[in-house]
């Protein structure tokens, strides 16, 4: 009974019409439940939503814990005392707890994170997902680039132009701004040298975004491309 749960909660196999009506279920259900945070006030239509949507997630929760021996491969009883800390696990019961009022209003942002559940069963996010667990060690050293060069220009800027920045975390949000090349306006330099930095960090800026869309556009084509081989492959064996 528990393999069968387990079967029908994670992703469908081929003709298991079921366990593809859950994830379907589930999904539609996961973006319901964000629909009362797309309104400032409450009324008893939007607390009934969530409280119907909080409880099925909390069961789909509950489902994936009592067969994550089955997940894990190993018969084993430490594989229900390890299944809360696991991450997937933390962000599903992050997304829960404010709609059970474990945590207070001021958490209700974490309701987004339900996103992920109809993220989950969509093709194309497990693709940037194994792209990005493939690539991670090259999308690491750029984020260690990013932010060495956002914290130097940070520290530049505040240097030439303290009056600019009332500290030094303004700067750090300057720099971001710039090395994103987004530049709301709200501050900028006002001398020579710190509109020289400025445009420096921007052109920089271009060059080191650009670094990690390469990594992932070539990953997710990779991706694709094996994909495609695989099903090709599949169906030759059928032929035969």
């Amino acid at each position: 009974m528990r393999k069968r749960i387990y079967e029908i909660v994670e992703h469908a196999d081929q003709g298991d019409r079921l366990s593809h009506a859950y994830d379907i279920f589930i999904t539609v259900v996961a973006l319901i439940s964000i629909i009362p945070l797309l309104f400032k006030g409450t009324n008893p239509f939007l607390d009934r939503i969530d409280l119907v949507t909080v409880y099925i997630l909390f069961a789909d929760y509950i489902f994936r814990w009592v067969t994550h021996d089955f997940r894990r491969g190993k018969a084993s009883p430490w594989s229900f005392v390890l299944y809360p800390v696991t991450p997937l696990a933390i962000i599903e019961l992050a997304a829960i707890l404010p709609s059970l009022a474990v945590l207070g209003p001021q958490f209700r942002i974490l309701r987004m994170l339900r996103l992920y559940r109809a993220l989950q069963y969509s093709k194309n996010f497990i693709y940037i997902a194994n792209v990005f667990k493939r690539e991670k060690k090259t999308l690491g050293s750029v984020l260690v680039i990013a932010l060495a060069y956002i914290f130097i220009s940070a520290l530049a800027m505040f240097c030439y132009e303290p009056d600019t920045f009332e500290n030094f975390f303004h700067a750090l949000y300057w720099a971001t701004t710039a090395l994103t090349t987004v530049g709301y306006g709200d501050i900028y330099p006002v001398t020579h040298v710190g509109q020289l930095i400025s445009m420096i960090s921007s052109l920089f800026g271009v060059a080191i975004i650009a670094l990690p869309a390469g990594v992932v556009t070539a990953g997710f084509m990779s991706q694709l491309e094996s994909e495609n081989k695989q099903r090709e492959a599949k169906q030759d064996d059928e032929v035969e």
